[in-house]
Parts: C-alpha cells; structure tokens; sequence
C-alpha cells in the first residue's frame, strides 16, 4: 500500500526535477542567444538609390558614412530586385519579409482591387485614426501585408521584449518594414503643420518625445537657403545645372541652385518642399537620433529593430532626375547625415555591439529625354493613343468595352461578370487580348494571368513578372514596354521595370557579427530578411523565399 502511494509520487517529483533542468538549459540557450545578438539593428533603405551612386560619388565622400559601411562591412556589389514592379511599396515590404509580391501581397504603392472595384493604397486603412494630425493622412496600417518582417520575428523571439521602431517621411517607408508588431511607425506630414505623426494602429497618443520634437521647430529650420555643400564646378559627376531636363519648384524660372526654401514654400506645399530637397534627410536623421533616446534604443541585451527610410531621395529623383546635380548634393548630405547617425550610434549604443544594413527599394531610368539626346534608344508612351486603340479592337471583337475594368500598373482587370455573361471563355479573352496589346508600338512583351500561374519561368524578365504576381490580386494581363519607355512627364526621372536601371541597388552591411569583404556573386533583395535572422538566431519571416547570405556573417 505504501509503495503504490510513494511510487507515483516519485515519478512525479522526478518528472518536475526533470523539467525544471531542461526549463533552466532553455533559458541558458535562448539568454546566450540574446547576449551575442547586437543590441540594435538598425535598417536603412534609401528611396531610389541606384548601385551606382556609391561608385560615381565615392571620391567625394567623407570617411564616416557610405565610405566607413565599405571599409568596414561587406559590399554586395551585384544586388538586384528579383520582381517586377519595382517600387517603394513593395521594395520596402520585399526588404523586411524577404520574399515578393507573390506572397507578400503588396503588389504596388496602390492597386486596383478586384472585390471592391477600385483603388486601394499599400498602406491605407480607414479603420484606424490619425494620431498627431486632424488630417486623415494618419490612416495607415500594415493590413494589407499578408506576411511578417524580421523585425515582428525578432519581437516574437523576445516575448514581445525588443522593440521595433519605424522612421520615414513617406507613412509606406515607416509602416510596411516596422511590420504588423511594431511598437511605433512614424512619418512626417507636411502642408502647414509639419509634424511627425503616427495612427491609432500603433497608439492613441504621441509620447512626449514626439511632442517635443514636433514643438521643437526642428523642421521650420530647414527653411533656408539649399545650396551646394562644395563649389557646384566641382560636381563634374552630373549633367550641368541648368537644362531641359528637370522639373523644378513653382515661383523659381529655373531648375537651378540655389534654392530659397523660405521663399518657395508658400507655393511649393508648406512644408513639403522639405520633402523635395536634402534637407528632408537630415530631417529624419534627427528624428531617428531623438528616437533613439526617447524610446531608449538598445540599452540592454534584448535585440531592438530601428527602421530607417529615406524618402527625399526619390522625391528628388523624380523632380530633377538621376544625373542633376541635385541628386549628387543630395548624396553627399546624406553621407554626412549617416556620419553623423553611426558616430551618435557609437557613443551612445556601442562601438561594434550595433550592426547596420543599408539598401534601396528601387533604382531609376535616366530621364529618357536625356538618353533619347545622346542617342540611346528611350521615350514616353503615348498611352491615349494605345487606348484608343484597344477600344476599337474591342467594339470590333466583342461589342463593347465593358469586358475592361481597369488597366494600372501595367496589368489590365477584366469584368469577368460580363465575360461569363456574354458567353465568352475567360481564357480565351485573356488570349486574345495579348495578341492585340503585343503589336502595339513600345510593348515588348505581354502575358496572361493564366500563364503566370500555370508556367514555371527559370530565366528572364518572366521570371521578375511572375514573382510580382499575386494570383488573387494581380491583373488578368500582365504588359510589358520596350527599355527606358515610360508614362512619366518629360522632366525627372521614374522606375518600375525589371530593367536593370530599376533593379540594381546597394546592399551594405556593418557591425555585430558582419565579416569584412565584398563580392560580385549575385544577390537578391529577399535574402536580406533571412541573413537578418540568422545573425540573430531567430525564425525566418513566414513567407521568406530569399537565402541567407552566409559569406556576410561573421
């Protein structure tokens, strides 16, 4: 009798003995993990940031920004976007998740809707409310994004102990890579107030470090004079200052240096011409730097994620274009602003306990007017003219236009009611409307939705388009124009192809657990996600199709 009651009680005793042992090894593991893990990642993506701007200003930067990311970290010289659109919505969903539209779902900055009919932005959500600002430009989420970031594995990791911080002018910039776990995105709205601002997906109310910043002045302080930082006769890197080819901002005759924003912005938006010039980098610099005091960034052993984007430029990009001499002083600002952010990082986080990736969510065409005068082949689409077109060839072959939905982003959206209607086959729709679309002048090559989803492309500009395709999002006609033909004005440049021009971006890493070196061995910008979190010993995002680039880690 006494060893039936004892037994039991043994095997019990014995089974908690056991647990706890294995409990204490769990906990010896995952501190040991966390204790080797850099304190703060900080990510950076540069808006429109061809490869090239590294090598054809790199004479001309200091030694403490892009310069020190070089000599200190690993170049991965040969990165591309492996799916086509290349732009800011997806580029920087891309960069966090490490996998494509395909999966990520974030198929372009706004896309039509094929359930409600109509257009929806990346990052737009009416659910939510405006925090920091009366106006509905606070409205924004992560929602529509189907998977995770690194960052929301890194929170998931921690028990919800390390931090994540979004920063970013643009709301896409801060929201999409800060992720669906984020404990704040902030972005910058302009007009006459501004204001760093976030929505009630994050918060009800902005901490008092927001409130300071904002009460500081610090943006009404950049109305001033934007001229070059060095002599402009030694820009010998761009086009000259004054040409055909750049936009330019109301109130001044010329798209020229120098700049008086104080001036200029009573007819440039307010606060928005900030946007548009260097000094809406240095701008989010100094957010970022408050943040990270105010949300004391990386002062313990839990791994926290700083998310930086900055959008001023592709602001800058699109209004002068890839070769002004705007876009080369832009460069060399920006290198000074990320001097000073890892010198700040240095002193107040730690030499060597910080580690940094820097990169783009796309690159850019020459300003096709340009190229068309130095005699390589470029232009503009006449795209009243290619609709006015398909409408005959639908009137002519099916008796009406109402089969088409909507044509955006290079994809068109079929009425599949009225197909069915009309008694017409799908597929056969599809079909015949590639044959029409891919005689018309500049498309070089158009596809159905059909193929997308039924043929397995291993090489080419197929293989982008199909990792850009979402089969429940995406159009029913995928097109593709001839190189460096785009629907942009004349002025500025543009992106959005799987060219290389668009694809071809930076990819830099430095700090905690980065080996020194460099290579031309290709790379894709989904394995930034993977590399991310094998440095850090935690899951992939959930979607990840991208590799870790295991050269990198030290």
């Amino acid at each position: 009798m006494i060893k039936n009651i004892f037994l039991p009680l043994l095997v019990l005793f014995f089974s908690m003995f056991c647990k706890a042992q294995n409990t204490k090894k769990e906990n010896i593991v995952t501190n040991a993990v966390i204790e080797s893990n850099p304190k703060l990642v900080v990510g950076i993506v540069v808006d429109q940031m061809r490869y090239d701007y590294l090598t054809r200003f790199y004479n001309k930067f200091g030694e403490g920004g892009f310069k020190r990311m070089i000599n200190e970290g690993f170049n991965c010289k040969n990165n591309h976007f492996n799916y086509i659109p290349t732009s800011t919505g997806p580029g920087h969903t891309s960069i966090y998740t490490g996998t494509t539209p395909k999966y990520h779902g974030i198929i372009g900055n706004n896309w039509y809707d094929k359930e409600i009919k109509g257009m929806v932005y990346c990052a737009g959500d009416s659910s939510v409310q405006s925090v920091g600002t009366k106006n509905t430009t606070g409205q924004m989420s992560p929602h529509r994004m189907k998977t995770s970031t690194f960052p929301d594995e890194n929170r998931l990791f921690t028990q919800m102990r390390g931090k994540t911080i979004g920063i970013s002018i643009k709301d896409r910039g801060a929201v999409l890579p800060a992720g669906h776990t984020a404990n704040a995105a902030y972005w910058f709205h302009g007009k006459d107030e501004g204001h760093w601002i976030s929505s009630s997906f994050y918060m009800n109310d902005l901490p008092d470090w927001v409130i300071d910043f904002n009460t500081s002045k610090a943006a009404e302080s950049y109305f001033k004079v934007w001229n070059t930082l060095y002599d402009i006769d030694s820009y010998v890197e761009s086009g000259s200052d004054l040409n055909t080819f750049e936009g330019g901002f109301k109130g001044k005759e010329t798209a020229t240096f120098p700049y008086d924003l104080k001036a200029l912005k009573k007819e440039n938006g307010g606060f928005d011409i900030l946007k548009s010039t260097a000094y809406g980098n240095s701008l989010t610099t100094d957010f970022a730097l408050a943040a990270l005091d105010g949300e004391q960034l990386g002062k313990d052993a839990i791994t926290d994620v700083l998310a930086i984007s900055y959008s001023s430029t592709d602001y800058i990009g699109h209004n002068f274009g890839v070769n002004s001499k705007e876009i080369e002083d832009t460069y060399l600002r920006l290198d000074k602003d990320l001097e000073r952010l890892f010198t700040i990082l240095d002193s107040k986080v730690g030499k060597g306990v910080y580690t940094v990736f820097l990169t783009a969510d796309h690159g850019a065409v020459d300003v096709p007017a340009y190229l068309q005068s130095v005699k390589i082949p470029a232009g503009y689409l006449k795209n009243s003219e290619r609709k006015e077109k398909f409408q005959k060839f639908l009137i002519d072959t099916y008796g009406t236009t109402d089969i088409l939905e909507n044509i955006s982003n290079n994809q068109m959206f079929l009425n599949r009611e009225k197909i069915k209607a009309l008694g017409l086959d799908l597929d056969d729709v599809q079909e015949a409307i590639v044959n029409e679309q891919i005689t018309y002048k500049n498309i070089s090559k158009a596809y159905t939705a059909t193929t997308m989803s039924s043929v397995d492309f291993t090489t080419g500009i197929e293989v982008l388009l199909q990792n850009g395709f979402n089969q429940k999002r995406s159009g029913d006609i995928l097109l593709v124009d001839d190189p460096a033909y785009v629907s942009y004005r004349k002025t500025g440049s543009t992106h959005g192809s799987g060219l290389n021009y668009d694809t071809h971006v930076p990819l830099l890493f430095f700090g905690k657990g980065i080996k020194k070196g460099q290579t031309y061995q290709k790379t894709a910008i989904t394995d930034i996600a993977p590399t991310m979190s094998a440095l850090l010993s935690i899951s992939f995002p959930n979607g990840t199709t991208g590799q870790p680039l295991e050269f990198v880690l030290d």
